[in-house]
């Protein structure tokens, strides 16, 4: 950044470089260093290839040898301050080469870009500067323009630097100042300076122009991508609500109802909850996906008691199927008698245990607090069943993160002494609060999901068994009557088979045999139709 600004200045404005060439150098030379060390630090950087890192040294040299970037810095490392000898200190622009580092400037800012939490401010600080570069190289080519055609020759260059009546022209701070003011005004295509008139002033003139505008289409275009890349999400939000709102005007919803589903999106757009986190990782691996769901969630599953021992791996697959849910106050979560299809935990707010009428409170729950967690388990002799025993009512907005039966059952397949031990500690539970039948001849039997599927086999079984039998009796048939038509062939050849009798048993027992199979299928599909209807 110091040569792309400071040795096009130095070029253009002479005092600049008489009067501080000491300084001039000393930064010269330390930026010659630093070219020199990022050329080392190049050869030790790794990088990757299929995946995987590669930090062998003679690689990394070879690499870096073969690219065209050691071409370019080796090149912007020419010491080409030898013609200072020939040409005199006047010709700061022997150093033009070191600008072919801009690619390591670029590189920083992409990284720093790709980093960064604060990607649109970075991406506007980025824009003004460039702007700002342009519009000082302008400046400084303004200036030297001037010089050429010779000062104060027309109303379009820079004034006469012996003008007795505005002297500080001469100095350099005006110098400066007024090539920059007229390179502003040029390149923001503001206009208000004077015309020109040489063929070369008008040349200039337009160049800067087009300039100008390709900045302006620039500036308008990234600063408009990146007030709607802010403001994306809002619209997406308010569009969610403008639909909702249709919806309800059409149908002529409750303006009481209306109004709470109005605060509850309120709500969740001011508490940051509006957004989906499935949607949000969805484009990630499931690897990463797992990790970041067990970073922000996994401490608050391990609060609920029965899984506060199990696997490591049930616990990974548990967290991915966490569903967040957030309640309006006075929300219902469950009543009692419902059944229980999900369990909850209470990540923050708070929940009230009430009376069936709605109003006496038994106890509060807060953050941290889960229920429902024995009804999703269908623990055999638990005297609720599967349905709820309590009334839960939201007292404020209640963020609760929601696991259904479904993928509880989905992940303990996987898992089966997991699933012993959920189920003891449930048993356990309901002892302790009075709720399991001990007596084992009122424990009603329920069909599990894997005993209605073998059943569903043995019937299919059955009725495969069946058909088998027919397509036999069919194959018995067909062949009798092949052996009919060959002996039939024989006899008028003059050949007589003495087998007829037993062909003809042969084919009234295959028919004996089919109308025995039709039989036993009728049979068996009336009884699987009264096995359906129970």
């Amino acid at each position: 950044m110091y040569n792309w600004t400071m040795i096009i200045a130095r070029a253009c404005f002479e005092e600049l470089q008489h009067n501080h060439l000491v300084t001039w150098m000393i930064l010269d030379y330390i930026s010659d260093v630093l070219y020199l060390a990022d050329m080392a630090f190049r050869t030790r950087t790794a990088y990757l290839e299929q995946g995987l890192l590669v930090k062998d040294k003679k690689l990394l040299w070879e690499r870096y040898i073969s690219s065209l970037q050691f071409k370019l810095d080796a090149i912007s490392m020419l010491p080409t301050d030898v013609f200072y000898i020939y040409l005199g200190i006047n010709y700061p622009e022997i150093r033009l080469n070191k600008l072919l580092r801009i690619t390591r400037m670029m590189e920083f800012f992409t990284r720093t870009e790709t980093k960064t939490n604060y990607t649109n401010l970075f991406r506007i600080s980025n824009l003004v500067m460039y702007i700002i570069i342009i519009i000082h190289w302008n400046a400084c080519l303004y200036y030297s323009f001037s010089k050429s055609i010779g000062f104060g020759s027309d109303p379009w260059v820079y004034p006469d630097l012996n003008d007795p009546e505005e002297p500080e022209f001469g100095e350099l701070g005006r110098k400066y100042s007024f090539s920059l003011y007229w390179s502003t005004l040029t390149l923001t295509t503001i206009g208000e300076t004077p015309s020109p008139e040489l063929d070369s002033e008008f040349f200039f003139h337009v160049l800067d122009f087009l300039v100008g505008v390709l900045i302006f289409a620039t500036l308008v275009g990234n600063i408009s991508s990146m007030i709607s890349n802010i403001s994306a999400a809002r619209v997406e939000f308010q569009a969610r609500i403008d639909n909702i709102k249709q919806y309800m005007q059409k149908w002529k919803v409750d303006k009481d109802l209306e109004l709470r589903v109005i605060t509850w999106f309120d709500y969740l757009w001011t508490n940051d909850k509006a957004q989906d986190e499935r949607e949000t990782l969805r484009y990630l691996p499931d690897k990463l996906r797992a990790e970041i769901a067990i970073n922000v969630h996994l401490d608050t599953l391990k609060k609920v008691r029965i899984f506060a021992d199990c696997e490591a791996g049930l616990l990974i697959e548990l967290v991915l199927k966490l569903q967040p849910q957030v309640f309006s106050p006075g929300d219902y979560i469950c009543k009692k008698g419902d059944i229980g299809r999900e369990m909850y935990i209470v990540k923050e707010g708070k929940l009230a245990v009430v009376a069936d009428d709605g109003i006496k409170q038994f106890c509060v729950l807060g953050d941290g607090s889960y229920f429902g967690e024995i009804s999703i388990l269908a623990i055999k002799g638990s005297k609720a069943g599967n349905r709820r025993t309590a009334n839960i009512r939201s007292i404020g907005y209640s963020d609760l993160f929601c696991l259904s039966k479904d993928d509880l059952m989905e992940s303990l397949t996987e898992y089966p002494e997991a699933k012993g031990m959920l189920e003891e500690k449930g048993r356990q539970i309901l002892l302790k609060d009075g709720l399991l039948e001990l007596d084992p001849s009122k424990i009603i039997p329920e069909t599990t999901e894997i005993e209605e599927k073998v059943n569903r086999m043995y019937s299919n079984l059955e009725l495969m068994q069946t058909k088998l039998k027919k397509l036999l009796g069919d194959y018995s048939i067909s062949q009798r009557a092949t052996r009919e038509r060959i002996a039939e062939i024989e006899r008028l050849t003059g050949e007589v088979v003495a087998e007829e009798d037993l062909d003809e048993e042969e084919k009234e027992g295959g028919e004996e045999e089919k109308k025995e199979g039709e039989a036993e299928e009728k049979k068996d599909d009336e009884k699987k139709e009264e096995e359906e209807e129970k």
